[in-house]
């Protein structure tokens, strides 16, 4: 069986795949990929099941050595990267001969860029997923991030190597935004209107004690009107809540799954992809819509993805 060595982990890393679902009652968040847009097309490019486990990689990347080869690919925000000092390009398949390293530096833009590998991360499985969830330390690798000296198993694989490119069109279709689109949320009518003209008109920053469970943001305190008294709820992915201080946290892949803050609005599922690629100190604004204008762009984001055209080879 081909393996990775990891001979350096970079500063967070660790095998994620499209999550676990449906067990929010049981209190386990689905943790998957923070940025699953970039995990799936990477998948692709390799000729993978699109929830095939791979690497994710926060602000830096990592050492990895290929001693039986591998076909790989990097998909995500903008890592310095070469395979045995020759430079890698994003979003492109390549082959890793046997006994190569590939070596992944700093980010140039965006949080998180993904290691595919063709065949998948080998990895024993929970509740039907390979997704590490470090607070908990289930999935992934014995629950945690990488470390050095860690051996990972690349499952096997029968496609052969294809030099496949994603369509530049594609990648700029997917690439960072500035706005963050968004559905009232259910405790939207909690806020006065001047508010919400507050909050839908203010620029937020990324603060730094953000994480995969959610991002705090900094920017203008949105008031609540005085009185109101919640009873903790379900809470879903990318659901903004509202702090006492009035401060706006924005819930993420390893979010809890139950909140007592007021949820003021909702990121639209088209855009949840764009959450894991904020890192601190990213600003942003929040543009609502309406719930028929999200489906819609849900529905133009899928079948995009399952067209025709997407790589070139």
């Amino acid at each position: 069986m081909s393996v990775i060595e990891i001979l350096a982990p970079g500063l967070s890393t660790t095998v994620q795949d499209l999550g676990r679902e449906g067990f929010g009652p049981m209190g386990i968040s689905p943790s998957g990929a923070a940025d699953p847009i970039s995990l799936r097309l990477g998948n692709h490019l390799v000729a993978n099941h699109e929830r095939a486990p791979a690497l994710e990689m926060t602000l830096l990347g990592g050492t990895f050595r290929f001693p039986q080869g591998a076909i790989i690919a990097l998909a995500g925000s903008e890592f310095d990267a070469d395979l045995d000092g020759n430079p890698v390009d994003l979003w492109t398949a390549m082959e890793a001969r046997p006994g190569q390293t590939l070596r992944i530096g700093p980010t140039r833009a965006g949080a998180r860029c993904y290691l595919c590998v063709q065949g998948g991360i080998d990895v024993n499985r929970f509740l039907g997923s390979a997704s590490t969830h470090v607070l908990t330390g289930l999935g992934g690798l014995n629950g945690r991030p990488l470390r050095k000296g860690d051996i990972l198993n690349i499952a096997p694989a029968a496609g052969q190597y294809l030099r496949r490119t994603l369509d530049p069109q594609i990648v700029e279709r997917f690439s960072h935004r500035t706005v963050l689109r968004v559905t009232s949320g259910p405790q939207s009518d909690w806020f006065p209107e001047s508010s919400l003209r507050l909050f839908y008109a203010s620029e937020y920053r990324v603060a730094e004690d953000s994480s995969r469970m959610g991002l705090r943001l900094e920017g203008s305190p949105v008031p609540a009107r005085s009185g109101q008294q919640m009873i903790t709820e379900g809470v879903s992915l990318g659901a903004v809540q509202i702090t006492g201080g009035g401060q706006p946290i924005i819930l993420l892949v390893d979010q809890q799954t139950t909140g007592g803050y007021p949820k003021i609005a909702n990121v639209i599922s088209a855009d949840a992809h764009r959450l894991g690629q904020l890192r601190p100190r990213d600003q942003f604004r929040f543009e609502r819509i309406e719930l028929e204008a999200a489906r819609s762009l849900l529905r133009e984001q899928e079948e995009l993805l399952a067209s025709e055209g997407l790589v070139l080879e």
